[in-house]
């Protein structure tokens, strides 16, 4: 029969080869049946630091307007709730499946629309992955193991960013733990009702990210298939049954949406055809991969190498993605190869070694995936690296210690070895940021090389002073191996080093170089250098539609992570250095519930325009009297302007309140807003306002369908004039009289009527 270690067992079931066991418990521990009374408190203080990380100075955090947006659209509209769309008008949807969103916007039904009340539900998820792991270390590796584990998650920079901000990632990662917990569990007792459960979770991380929730699925599949206890046959039955709960779990969003005529229902963004299927399929699945489908180009030229580094087996360990993730990934490495040569001659059915395949396929899928991916890659998706590397370092870490203290020789150089690569990695990271706390580094060398020294000098120290000196060493190494991850940790929520606090690229600790999508570079990524900060999200990188500016240059307008507050005097804080500087505090702090504030705009948001309309198509130059003019004379309408990409279009809804179209998406690719389309809007009175220029639609602005369309407009639409509106001087073009158009970096405001089209 086999054995089920309990919840609380604070040592694994022997796994290891015949010719090696674990020291005997020094006198006085718990029984094995009973926690250590340090238990619970270790998890509950790394859970309150983890919560201090990722909520402190959270409303002053910009968070990304994009899926802000379509959470107010939720808010105001059950349709829009349902579809993830961008505007309560459900003209697009965002190009993910609306499983987080859903979470946030019932949290801001309840609670009233604002900051606190969108990532309520997000800190909590954040919260829930690391309790999770922690259970599931504990039950296959002990409770010293779980609490390195969670501690090794809580402290990792990309998670502590992103974990900070709006995107799905945070719910995405806690869905896909909760799975390979629950697989894990049901490997270990045999149950059909865990394996279900994973499968549905796996389901719900799809329906949150698509494809990158089925990443580490093979390792699940293999662990389950090898190391259960049932017969082949049983087996099967269940594989089967679970497979069955994962597809519905997986596509009964997808099945809806089709279900729903095309006229009756928004155009799902990021598809080429409307349809969700396509979504699935191309721009988030194999494009994603491969580049291409508004993912960029393949070949390592796409936006991929644009974001993280070129694509490429060393990926992780770059300028980009080094100080986010890499830290302990070359000790997890060698804890897991260790871990399966201690488990040796182990029986098929081992918890142990299950846990160490189930976690080190976890880290190797994602790896590999993330590091080869020719399209889109956003630093803040290796954040799905981290609990494959926390659980590694705890469970592994703690089989070799035991390894290291159970008097074998061959086993005794493996641990200081590994804290030994793992200090001399983090002094390389903590170099590349230069002019950052430059004591840093020494401090890490010097107390990791002290405490691999009384590692060595005191292995066969029993009790006593030698062995509380043995103690130390090792809890020193810890501490050197953590330091430099916690530093760059708690740039987001304290504001060192000039990490970015949210948008769309989350990330943390200093700047130190690389890509035009990394931290610094002086593109995308919008980190400090030196005090100064680069330039934020946006330009031509082949993530932002429009703008017009090149090599990672910031053109004029908004970016999507600029703070949705009010911009000083009511200026838009597209315009760069002034609306980047005005409305640190977002666009909610929790102190103003629900509903609309002045003029429609939501809770919290602050007065005027605020965002601006972005760059790229966006108005990021316009006098915020112009907005206020298209709120006046809506007339009726159901969108309050059209605007050529879905960051404008976000940054408008959150400073109005207001529904604005989308008309190409968030990349600019989507076919969204046909001629057609617009002549059936602008005639049903559904639509006045239709911005043009700037940059931006298909392919750029240089195809045939937005030819059609500008030329369409600038024909039967009247431009707005800025004596319409009375533009300040500030604000005007370089021929601001007053029969000059309403124009923003290169873009003119048009009214159509449906007299104009009958």
């Amino acid at each position: 029969m086999r054995r089920v270690t309990s919840a609380t067992d604070p040592l694994p079931h022997p796994t290891v080869s015949p010719d090696w066991a674990p020291p005997a418990p020094a006198a006085g521990a718990p029984p094995p049946d009973r926690a250590p009374r340090w238990s619970l408190p270790a998890l509950l203080a790394i859970l309150a630091l983890a919560a201090v990380l990722y909520g402190w100075n959270l409303s002053g955090s910009s968070l990304n307007s994009f899926y802000s947006a379509a959470v107010y659209s939720g808010t105001k509209s059950w349709k829009a709730w349902f579809f993830g769309s961008l505007d309560a008008g459900n003209f697009i949807t965002v190009d993910k499946p609306p499983f987080a969103l859903m979470i946030m916007g019932l949290s801001c039904r309840v609670l009233g629309f604002g900051t606190w009340q969108m990532m309520l539900p997000e800190v909590a998820a954040a919260l829930g992955t690391i309790w999770t792991l922690h259970a599931t270390v504990k039950r296959a590796f002990g409770h010293a193991a779980a609490a390195l584990a969670a501690l090794v998650l809580a402290l990792t920079p990309i998670t502590v960013a992103i974990n900070r901000d709006n995107n799905p990632d945070t719910v995405l990662v806690l869905l896909m733990v909760g799975g390979a917990a629950l697989a894990l569990r049901a490997t270990r007792d045999d149950r059909l009702l865990p394996l279900l459960g994973s499968a549905v979770c796996f389901g719900l991380a799809f329906n949150t990210k698509m494809l990158q929730g089925y990443i580490a699925l093979p390792a699940v599949f293999a662990v389950y298939l090898y190391a259960s206890g049932l017969g082949w046959r049983k087996k099967a039955v269940n594989l089967a049954l679970a497979a069955v709960a994962l597809a519905v779990s997986s596509f009964w969003w997808a099945t809806a949406v089709s279900l729903v005529p095309a006229d009756d229902r928004p155009y799902i963004g990021g598809s080429t055809d409307g349809g969700a299927w396509d979504l699935i399929m191309g721009y988030n699945g194999l494009g994603r991969v491969l580049g291409g489908e508004g993912n960029g180009g393949g070949g390592g030229g796409g936006a991929g190498g644009t974001f993280a580094g070129t694509a490429g087996i060393g990926r992780m360990f770059n300028d980009v993605l080094g100080g986010q993730i890499s830290w302990l990934i070359p000790f997890a490495g060698i804890a897991l190869v260790a871990g399966l040569a201690l488990c040796g001659r182990a029986p098929r059915t081992d918890m142990t070694r299950a846990a160490l395949v189930l976690w080190g396929g976890w880290l190797v899928l994602h790896y590999l995936t993330f590091a080869m991916a020719e399209g889109t890659m956003h630093p803040y998706y290796t954040t799905a690296l981290a609990p494959g590397v926390a659980a590694l370092c705890g469970g592994g870490g703690v089989m070799l210690w035991r390894a290291f203290r159970g008097g074998d020789a061959r086993w005794s150089w493996v641990l200081p070895a590994g804290l030994v690569v793992t200090g001399v990695w983090a002094i390389v990271l903590l170099r590349r940021a230069t002019g950052w706390n430059t004591w840093l580094w020494p401090a890490v060398g010097v107390v990791m090389a002290l405490a691999v020294v009384g590692l060595a000098v005191l292995r066969s120290a029993g009790s006593g002073t030698r062995f509380r000196l043995l103690a130390v060493s090792l809890a020193a190494a810890i501490v050197a191996a953590l330091a430099g991850p916690t530093a760059y940790a708690a740039s987001p929520a304290f504001g060192s080093a000039g990490g970015m606090m949210g948008g769309t690229n989350p990330t943390a600790g200093p700047s130190t170089g690389g890509g035009m999508g990394g931290p610094g570079g002086g593109g995308p990524g919008g980190r400090m250098r030196d005090g100064r900060e680069d330039g934020r999200q946006g330009g031509a990188n082949g993530e932002f539609p429009g703008g017009g500016a090149q090599g990672g240059q910031t053109p004029p307008g908004g970016d999507g992570e600029l703070p949705q507050g009010g911009g000083t005097s009511g200026a838009p804080s597209g315009q760069g250095g002034q609306g980047g500087q005005s409305g640190q505090q977002g666009y909610g702090n929790g102190e103003l519930p629900g509903g609309d504030a002045q003029g429609g705009t939501p809770a919290g948001m602050g007065a005027g325009m605020g965002a601006g309309m972005g760059a790229g198509g966006g108005m990021g130059g316009a006098d915020s009297a112009l907005v206020s003019y298209l709120e006046k004379h809506q007339d009726g309408a159901t969108w309050l302007i059209a605007v050529s990409n879905s960051q404008s279009a976000g940054q408008l809804i959150l400073s109005t309140g207001r529904p604005v179209i989308s008309m190409f998406g968030f990349t600019g690719s989507d076919n969204a807003m046909t001629l057609a389309r617009l002549e059936e809007l602008v005639k049903k009175g559904e639509l006045h306002y239709i911005q043009l220029g700037g940059g931006g639609g298909p392919g750029g602005g240089n195809n045939s369908l937005l030819t059609e369309i500008t030329a369409w407009v600038q024909k039967n639409g009247t431009a707005v004039k800025e004596s319409a509106y009375g533009a300040s001087s500030s604000s005007s073009t370089a021929d601001a009289d007053a029969s000059s158009a309403a124009q923003s970096g290169g873009s003119t405001v048009y009214r159509l009527d449906p007299s104009d089209v009958s």
